[in-house]
């Protein structure tokens, strides 16, 4: 029998795109036995917002959270971490010996899959990060940050997984952040990367706009060797398609998926009782999700879809799309978005958006928001929007409508993806803007790969006196400001009286 592997992200990106990154370690550890015991060869369960999250609102050592996951995991699955290449777990590149540490001290406590993407698709920012995946024996995982624009073709990312792998990559993502790959566009994608590259192929995306699961229906139609999947009431939506529907496909197609879906129903039970605490950050509380039991899945309407994306073609894909679209609204999940396809916000930006504009006190302003995202996009060289650039992008559209005047305000990121301080853009950014900013700031523009700009950190940096060890230190090196101050508010509940007062340095100091 042939088999698919599915891998759960419930407790990272899950919880990321459905509660903001929210979920406190504590309640994760409720939840963590269930889906090891349910048998996933790997866990997301690190990496991405969540080393800023537990800093800056969590009050709790990120370092401290992946130590806990690695013990009650207990070696029987691998935990995956998400790094943003060059950018680490943060928002701007940093030198290359800090990656290096960073990499083998994640690793060590605990990391055995590392995906690494970078923002820009370009491959300069993943190569010290693979290297350093590889040597210090964790497997490197390569992701195309997948999007859409006039030279974003398949023969784009098709040349971008080859150059990965030159790079050292040992398998490919496709990260569907936005959750915006049409079926029949996933189709024509990955037969052309299983054509192109002989390692296993990964498919990971969202279900904002109505497409993910049956994305990962397809996936598993065409052989791609895993799929990405979150555990209900983190799933669905602004998440991941849901495993508990998941299954129900790969049975019906044959496939093996070796899990236990006893233990994901008992995981999905504590994911309720977490979702009704974290109620106040999740937009879609108290109007989507009931418990799903794959054996309640209606199996004729999962057979209708199969016979429908069975036939191929675009008429046929649609057909399915709508089919699966239903199915998922008679489940419980919430409705697609159509405004992803044009604003390709990523799941995880989209809850954290709704959150910023609500404490602004400008929720009305979404739509807007929305409809200036893909003009700013289209402005700054098309790159895909994931973090940073979607954080960089979406916040230069709120600056545009709350200021009522396009640009009339340039952020510093915005300003330093423009000089290409983040990477080559896919195409050049709008001239105007560009000469704008190099005319005012007087820096130039840097061509190069980034870190190649930035000194090494780690020599030079001297451990602040509210820092203990060694992980202390990187988190205020990746960090600065918020790590600063979690690190000072942890040394006071200890019973120390400003510590360190008058010796802190953020990481701009430090580098």
């Amino acid at each position: 029998m042939k088999t698919i592997q599915f891998n759960d992200v419930t407790l990272r990106d899950g919880q990321q795109s459905i509660a903001a990154t929210r979920m406190t370690t504590a309640q994760a550890l409720r939840v963590l036995p269930h889906l090891v015991d349910a048998g996933f060869p790997t866990l997301e369960l690190w990496g991405g917002a969540i080393l800023d999250s537990c800093v800056r609102y969590l009050n709790e050592d990120p370092w401290a959270r992946l130590e806990a996951f690695r013990q009650s995991t207990g070696g029987r699955t691998r935990i995956r971490a998400l790094l943003r290449g060059q950018n680490l777990f943060g928002y701007q590149p940093y030198p290359d010996d800090l990656v290096i540490e960073f990499i083998k001290t994640a690793v060590r406590s605990g990391v055995g899959v590392m995906r690494v993407f970078d923002a820009l698709n370009d491959w300069r920012n993943l190569q010290t990060a693979l290297l350093a995946v590889r040597t210090f024996g964790a497997v490197a995982e390569g992701a195309l940050s997948y999007t859409t624009s006039p030279v974003h073709t398949t023969a784009y990312y098709v040349d971008y997984a080859r150059k990965l792998l030159d790079e050292g990559a040992e398998q490919i993502a496709i990260k569907d952040m936005a959750g915006i790959l049409y079926p029949w566009d996933a189709v024509e994608l990955i037969r052309a990367l299983k054509a192109a590259v002989d390692v296993p192929l990964v498919l990971h995306t969202h279900d904002t706009a109505g497409v993910g699961t049956l994305d990962a229906v397809l996936a598993m139609m065409e052989g791609v060797d895993q799929v990405d999947c979150a555990v209900t009431p983190f799933a669905g939506g602004s998440s991941h398609p849901p495993v508990e529907v998941l299954v129900v496909f790969a049975e019906a197609l044959g496939l093996s998926h070796g899990l236990d879906v006893k233990a994901i129903l008992r995981a999905q039970q504590a994911l309720f009782a977490i979702f009704e605490e974290l109620r106040d950050v999740i937009p879609y509380a108290g109007h989507y999700y009931r418990p799903v039991d794959p054996a309640t899945v209606d199996r004729q309407a999962v057979d209708a879809i199969l016979s429908s994306a069975a036939r191929g073609g675009e008429a046929n894909l649609r057909m399915a799309l709508e089919q699966t679209r239903a199915m998922m609204t008679g489940l419980g999940y919430p409705p697609h978005d159509q405004r992803m396809f044009e604003s390709q916000v990523p799941g995880g930006m989209l809850s954290n958006l709704q959150n910023q504009l609500r404490s602004m006190g400008h929720p009305e302003i979404l739509e807007e928001v929305m409809a200036e995202i893909p003009v700013v996009r289209r402005d700054v060289g098309y790159v895909p929007l994931v973090t940073p650039t979607s954080q960089i992008v979406g916040s230069q559209a709120v600056f545009n409508i709350v200021t009522g005047q396009r640009y009339s305000f340039l952020s510093d990121e915005f300003k330093m993806l423009l000089r290409g301080e983040f990477g080559r853009t896919p195409i050049p950014p709008n001239p105007a803007l560009a000469a704008r900013v190099q005319e005012e700031d007087g820096i130039p523009v840097k061509t190069y790969r980034p870190a190649a700009y930035l000194l090494p950190v780690l020599e030079d940096a001297t451990m602040p006196a509210f820092a203990h060890s060694r992980k202390d230190q990187l988190l205020h090196l990746l960090l600065g400001l918020p790590a600063e101050q979690y690190l000072r508010q942890r040394e006071a509940e200890r019973g120390v009286v400003n510590p360190g007062e008058g010796t802190a340095q953020t990481a701009e100091d430090l580098a």
